[in-house]
């Protein structure tokens, strides 16, 4: 099985004094039942303080530990809402750059991608807790849960499917194997074949051209 690192959510409990990381366990499922084998990664790994003022770059070491073949970009928190979650998916896209490795943005993974790579986004309205039909590239049913869409493309993307109303659904990098969907395969009651198949030749063989 091809390991699989997947993003978390941050939780903020106050009356706690936590941070949790959280991760849908469907969207484990849904990455299970594609044949690959999901690791979360943790949003505390960013540079850290050691003794004597030395900072130790514990992500780096888990990158190598791990050693990912794909990334997964997972749904939750709006960009700029957990620094420490956006600094652990912006060094997740730079290693995925630098390697080559398949990626997967959901939701927010895709707005991340689009931020990333200097894109901007806009408010949307009738885009929670709905249901669009894609048009383009992607013909599909969809659920919707989000506040945010794309202003535009990314340099270097392609559109390749949009909602009713004209907005992004779903990108794909033109040179990279990277690929951002605004809606929630794992919150489907039965997975989408559409989605698994597509998550397989995604990270299964990015030599297969994507239809």
């Amino acid at each position: 099985m091809k390991v699989v690192a997947i993003s978390q959510r941050v939780d903020v409990f106050p009356e706690r004094g936590e941070s949790r990381d959280a991760l849908d366990q469907r969207l484990c499922a849904f990455l299970l039942a594609a044949g690959f084998l999901p690791v979360p990664v943790p949003n505390n790994l960013g540079q850290q303080p050691r003794d004597g003022g030395l900072i130790h770059d514990a992500l780096h070491d888990w990158l190598n530990a791990v050693s990912p073949q794909a990334i997964v970009l997972s749904g939750g928190n709006d960009i700029g809402q957990c620094p420490a979650r956006d600094l652990t998916e912006g060094r997740l896209l730079d290693h995925a750059r630098s390697h080559s490795l398949p990626v997967l943005g959901i939701c927010r993974g895709m707005q991340m991608i689009a931020h990333w790579s200097g894109g901007e986004l806009k408010p949307v309205t009738g885009h929670v807790r709905a249901r669009h039909q894609l048009s383009g590239q992607i013909v599909a049913e969809v659920n919707s849960y989000h506040d945010f869409a794309l202003a535009g493309c990314p340099e270097t993307f392609e559109v390749l499917a949009r909602s009713e109303d004209g907005e992004i659904e779903a990108i794909r990098h033109l040179g990279l194997p990277w690929e951002g969907w605004m809606w929630h395969p794992e919150r489907e009651g039965v997975f989408a074949s559409h989605d698994l198949d597509r998550l397989k030749r995604l990270f299964g063989s990015h030599e297969v051209e994507l239809l």
